[in-house]
């Protein structure tokens, strides 16, 4: 397994830096010993789709890009067009990834009773970029995130019986499935067939947090309660062989510090 890191936490300070933001966040990771990166899709505009500006910083600091991540919005036709640029960008700079993701509300209440009609328009519409990718040498990867249609166990299910497995795996999260109610090593083991990409992240289990903003809870690895040990052990039993990528959406210092905290935890209690 490879250890990778998002990086658009770096890229959402300056409007007009974030190429040098970009570069901060690559020099920063390869200085922490990550292998790989990964970042929300929008940094192919940021370097107006320069794919051999991005492989060279990559070079620079003896990194891989892993995987882009695409957020869907209310218009699926455009996102299946955006899906064909991304995706021609991808084979350019080696990402072989491609994470989907629902579109997400930031009004209470953050949860919802389940739609399964709009499950099924995100399945339909991941089944389409699912065959795109797969055509192309890539892999779609949906992940089930808090505060959209597919978060919870019911959800996850409902979505996995609409799509092929051959055409669209799992961007699993330790984080988001323990807010959704689900053990994660448990979470792991039920969708193993399934998992394609791994996200990290740990939770702090504070009631009155969950409750109001759930995404809140979210801490660097080993500051929370998650069982990584016996996640990354059912991940070695079903021969998952893929990349591991820790994120952390709110930094309680800096983005260097959590990512610090994180791979020392890996390191040291993983052995990674």
């Amino acid at each position: 397994m490879k250890i990778a890191y998002t990086g658009w936490t770096w890229l959402i300070n300056h409007q007009d830096n974030h190429k040098w933001e970009f570069e901060q966040f690559l020099k920063e990771v390869h200085d922490l010993g990550y292998q790989a990166v990964e970042n929300f899709a929008f940094v192919a505009k940021y370097f107006d789709f320069n794919a051999e500006e991005i492989n060279q910083l990559l070079a620079q600091y003896n990194l891989e890009f892993c995987n882009l991540y695409l957020h869907f919005s209310d218009d699926p036709e455009a996102d299946f067009e955006n899906a064909r640029i991304y995706v021609d960008f991808m084979k350019q700079i080696g990402a072989k990834y491609l994470n989907l993701q629902a579109v997400m509300w930031k009004d209470q209440p953050n949860l919802r009773p389940t739609d399964l009609a709009q499950i099924e328009a995100y399945a339909q519409l991941s089944d389409r970029i699912g065959r795109l990718c797969l055509e192309n040498g890539l892999t779609a990867c949906f992940h089930p995130h808090a505060n959209t249609a597919v978060f919870t166990e019911e959800q996850i299910d409902h979505f996995l019986a609409h799509t092929r497995p051959e055409r669209v795996k799992l961007c699993l999260d330790t984080a988001h499935t323990t807010i959704a109610g689900m053990d994660a090593v448990q979470a792991f083991e039920r969708y193993a067939d399934r998992i394609g990409y791994v996200h990290l992240k740990d939770v702090r289990p504070d009631p009155v947090i969950l409750a109001e903003n759930p995404m809140a809870s979210f801490c660097p690895l080993g500051d929370g309660t998650i069982d990584f040990a016996g996640v990354h052990r059912t991940l070695q039993a079903h021969g998952y062989d893929g990349y591991l990528c820790v994120e952390l959406d709110k930094q309680p210092v800096c983005n260097y510090k959590s990512a610090m905290v994180s791979r020392r935890y890996l390191q040291d209690v993983l052995g990674l």
